[in-house]
């Protein structure tokens, strides 16, 4: 028998319809993907160069907490934007997920509750279910710009299990950026409450319209409750390196994290390699990928736009933008995309946005959308959805 557990815990709303895709690529139909956040922008060399030159006879394991290079760089990169960690306070992680899924294992226990924005990242439902916690949501909207609702909307949400405050900032599936005003609100809330703060930041690089970037690292009072979940994935276009990293000031916490690390006993040592590499480029690397993503973001805004019943909302971080589209099942529109509909043997595959929420029935018109293809592919890829969407009408 497969454990409850699994058999509870839903697909990712990114990968679910990957068999569909694989069947539409083996019938020749080419695929514009717009479901996942994986980069075409190139890895650095630097990170391959790296690896190259390292030479090593017996390729053992590296120290559970991650290698002393790269926990100096890392500490470095952050000191260098105003985050006041040293190495002793980092664990080099698998990832971001594993960096979130320690962190959830070090601070609840079975039944507590996992305070977040509706709709967050699918996949934060896989780690809510490994280690056995709820998740409460409280509402942001589409049309709103996905921003904050008022304090007393979010206190409502919070019970006496409730043990962790989990933002994505900038947001992954919404795009949006929270204000420092947003980020005091909330951390007010998680002081009033006695919660743990954990700020997934992978895409802080990733910020558009002159905003500035606030962490939650930032806030002095807060150092004792919180994390920031970290990693190479999105920053250096490295999603298969694997490396991520937590950080926290509070000792304690610091401990447990160790304590898992050596648990599961090392990361890669090669891929440690390659990201301290990344971690050594100019700082002036950001200016040209930040300048690349806005005209992408400009790109997919402007072109479903266009698209007749679409709304979209403004991305001013990360490279996603959720769409409203003119239909009443959004996934049953992405099924059809992959199986029934092609113009010229192309078509796209896109995520059902439905899977972001912990309500499912807000999303089940949209979508969310990774512009993470070049102009004249997103170009493509939004007359495919508009010419797929009067199909669908006509199915």
């Amino acid at each position: 028998m497969i454990s409850k557990r699994i058999e509870a815990m839903p697909f990712s709303s990114i990968r679910k319809l990957t068999p569909l895709a694989k069947e539409a690529k083996a019938q020749g139909k080419k695929i514009y993907h717009l479901n996942i956040g994986a980069p075409d922008v190139k890895t650095p060399e630097a990170y391959f160069e790296a690896i190259k030159k390292e030479n090593v006879e017996v390729l053992g394991y590296s120290p559970s907490q991650g290698t002393q290079e790269l926990l100096e760089e890392n500490a470095n990169y952050y000191q260098k934007i105003g985050l006041n960690f040293t190495e002793d306070d980092l664990v080099i992680t698998n990832g971001g997920s594993e960096a979130l899924l320690f962190t959830l294992l070090a601070t609840t226990d079975v039944g507590d509750e996992v305070l977040t924005s509706e709709p967050f990242y699918t996949n934060y439902k896989t780690y809510f279910h490994e280690t056995g916690v709820k998740v409460r949501t409280f509402p942001t909207d589409v049309r709103q710009g996905f921003k904050l609702p008022a304090k007393e909307e979010i206190e409502g949400a919070i019970t006496d299990k409730t043990k962790v405050l989990l933002i994505s900032n900038p947001g992954n599936p919404t795009g949006a950026v929270y204000s420092k005003e947003e980020l005091r609100l909330l951390g007010d809330l998680a002081k009033a409450h006695d919660l743990w703060i954990l700020s997934d930041e992978v895409y802080r690089e990733f910020i558009y319209d002159g905003l500035e970037f606030t962490s939650f690292g930032s806030f002095k009072d807060l150092e004792d409750r919180v994390v920031i979940l970290d990693s190479i994935s999105k920053r250096f276009s490295a999603c298969g390196a694997r490396i991520g990293c937590t950080a926290t000031k509070n000792p304690d916490l610091q401990k447990a994290l160790v304590k898992l690390a050596t648990g599961r006993l090392a990361c890669p040592y090669l891929e440690q390699v390659g990201a301290t590499a990344l971690y050594r480029l100019p700082d002036n690397y950001f200016d040209e990928v930040r300048e690349e993503y806005t005209r992408r973001r400009n790109c997919i805004e402007e072109e479903l736009g266009k698209i007749d019943g679409v709304f979209c909302s403004h991305s001013t971080g990360a490279f996603y933008v959720i769409a409203d589209l003119p239909v009443e099942d959004a996934e049953d529109f992405c099924r059809f995309m992959l199986t029934k509909f092609e113009d010229q043997g192309e078509t796209v595959m896109m995520a059902p946005a439905a899977g972001f929420y912990e309500h499912q029935e807000k999303g089940k018109s949209q979508v969310r959308l990774a512009y993470i293809l070049e102009v004249e592919k997103l170009k493509r890829a939004c007359q495919l959805i508009d010419l797929g969407l009067k199909a669908y009408k006509k199915n």
